[in-house]
């Protein structure tokens, strides 16, 4: 199965007698015209975006971990994640908007329209996103 399928809770491991993955609440990035919604949801409430290579080990692992530790009310933020590979202009775009350079992975916090935190690689997973509710 994908990656999407994963995410997105297509794929049941647990009829073949393995452990189902916890998958966080993501919303796919697919658009450049989400930006400027996320931008403003983010005067609501805390939006994050999840910038994932589908093609790194490193991102994948990354990515796992951070599915595997998530303990967040979905109603708390709103959690984006946008697949680099297949939407590159959204990836630059993103980086642009928010004035960030990019990195992969790479998880940005957005508050009020600006970026109030960004980590890359393993430092993601040491994110505390509580603290930004």
């Amino acid at each position: 199965m994908g990656i999407f399928n994963r995410l997105f809770g297509k794929d049941n491991n647990s009829e073949n007698g393995k452990k189902e993955a916890k998958v966080a609440p993501w919303v796919p990035l697919a658009s450049v015209d989400q930006l400027e919604a996320i931008k403003e949801k983010s005067n609501a409430k805390p939006q994050v975006i999840f910038k994932h290579s589908t093609t790194c080990g490193i991102s994948r692992m990354v990515m796992n971990r951070f599915n595997e530790g998530y303990d967040i009310s979905k109603n708390s933020l709103d959690l984006h994640y946008l697949d680099l590979h297949q939407y590159r202009s959204v990836s630059n775009e993103t980086s642009s908007v928010f004035g960030v350079v990019h990195e992969s992975p790479q998880l940005l916090v957005i508050k009020n329209g600006v970026v109030v935190a960004h980590e890359s690689h393993g430092a993601i997973t040491r994110l505390d996103l509580k603290k930004y509710i």
